[in-house]
């Protein structure tokens, strides 16, 4: 059990549901554009956001940007720990920094002092790519426990300011590492982690990736906060976290699909058949399990667990329920029987 905090209205850690984050790819000084995409990945489930504050314009942009929007923001800071302060002011709900990169100590203080004044919490980033070079030669490159060491690094320069209002996320481009990593913070500190593989690469990869690294850490009681980083529509990445929760059973929201895999005994196209109840699915917000099965000889049996199900035939094919089988239908009309049961659930 992590300690908790929170990220304006969300809690994160201390047993709360994992949340979902993005963060935008727009220019955060472009208000209007910023705001809009925070919309859009909103709609689609994104529970906080970040934003890149590269600079002055930037960081000015915040206040605008968080009285147009309902959901917390974060401000992502590298090296100059006035547009943090900035942003502080400009009425950010939390603040992602490298402490060890925004200069001495009077400084970090400085962050520190500003993030206490608001209960802002700070998320600190060690990032696989900018591991601190007597890391890199200690350990060899970039292993878990360099990452870890770095990242006890940072935590002790907050803590010495009596800070400890703190995330931690420890990111590689590597799933073993990443995992390894997380694994062993969460032995060694109850900070909560913000949890993610980095530089994933395209929709189908970057998924492939984080299912298996965020998925096997949720699956391992790990995680209290979530970015799945893809390089695609943010929208994308908060529709794959949100997949990714329901599959390692952390989350039950909203419709579960499950099929079976084509094989001889196939005498209906499933993989159309499929298609359709995943579309049509979209439009359902009930938290059930809804299986589309290909053979009718063995379908309700293997999707017993679901909640209804069909299964295809020659011509037709059975409609069941938690197993059981409800009747017979004509194949054209398999679907739209399958939906008047649903709304009856």
């Amino acid at each position: 059990m992590t300690r908790q905090i929170h990220v304006g209205g969300v809690a994160v850690g201390g047993g709360a549901p994992v949340t979902i984050q993005s963060m935008t790819n727009t220019p955060t000084h472009n208000v209007e554009a910023t705001v809009a995409q925070i919309r859009r990945l909103e709609e689609a489930g994104c529970e906080i956001i970040r934003v890149a504050v590269p600079d002055q314009r930037a960081a000015e942009a915040v206040g605008a940007i968080r009285a147009a929007i309902s959901i917390p923001l974060v401000v992502d800071i590298h090296f100059d720990y006035r547009l943090a302060l900035e942003c502080v002011r400009q009425g950010c709900d939390a603040v992602r920094i490298n402490p060890g990169n925004i200069g001495g100590p009077d400084r970090v203080a400085a962050v520190a002092d500003a993030c206490k004044a608001k209960r802002l919490p700070i998320r600190i980033g060690v990032n696989g790519g900018s591991l601190e070079k007597p890391l890199l030669a200690r350990f060899g490159g970039v292993t878990p426990e360099a990452l870890v060491e770095s990242a006890f690094g940072h935590i002790k320069l907050l803590e010495d300011c009596g800070f400890r209002d703190i995330c931690v996320s420890l990111k590689s481009s590597s799933v073993p590492v990443t995992m390894r990593a997380y694994q062993l913070i969460s032995t060694k500190s109850d900070y909560p982690l913000h949890i993610g593989v980095t530089e994933t690469g395209t929709l189908r990869m970057g998924t492939l990736k984080s299912a298996v690294g965020i998925g096997g850490l949720l699956a391992l009681g790990i995680g209290d906060t979530m970015r799945v980083s893809l390089s695609a529509d943010p929208v994308e990445e908060v529709r794959a976290a949100r997949e990714i929760l329901k599959a390692a059973g952390v989350r039950r929201e909203g419709p579960e699909l499950i099929s079976c895999p084509t094989c001889g005994r196939t005498r209906v196209d499933l993989i159309a058949l499929v298609g359709e109840v995943e579309e049509r699915l979209k439009r359902v917000d009930k938290p059930i399990t809804v299986a589309v099965m290909g053979c009718a000889v063995n379908g309700p049996g293997e999707a017993a667990a679901a909640d209804v199900g069909i299964a295809g035939g020659v011509g037709e094919g059975l409609l069941f329920r938690k197993g059981e089988i409800v009747k017979k239908v004509p194949q054209e009309r398999l679907v739209d029987e399958l939906f008047a049961l649903i709304a009856e659930l």
